[in-house]
């Protein structure tokens, strides 16, 4: 699992194998398992809510906000529903918690 070749894979567009999210799901249900509901984040920090699917949204965020893992986030949920990316943007959440676990909050 190259987590960084996916993260640019799916930056630009592209989707991964079924296999591959299978597999990256497994990866991060075991690390929000080992997880307690409440976490402790270090600051700065920037928060995040309502991204709906607005993939393009989010990429403007990490353009403007800071690329992970200069920047740490929080995303506070909403991530997908309306917006005609919701695979997008949460496969490049899912790969942001596998890769940077500490800077990344879900």
């Amino acid at each position: 699992m190259d987590l960084d070749q996916w993260i640019s894979k799916v930056k630009e567009g592209q989707h991964l194998l079924e296999d591959e999210l299978q597999l990256l799901c497994e990866y991060v249900k075991e690390i929000l398992i080992e997880e307690s509901n409440v976490q402790p984040v270090n600051s700065p920090v920037t928060v995040c809510g309502d991204i709906h699917g607005q993939f393009h949204d989010l990429m403007k965020l990490f353009r403007t906000g800071g690329h992970v893992p200069e920047t740490n986030y929080i995303f506070m949920g909403d991530f997908v529903d309306r917006g005609y990316n919701s695979l997008e943007v949460f496969t490049i959440l899912l790969l942001l918690k596998a890769r940077y676990a500490l800077l990344v909050h879900t």
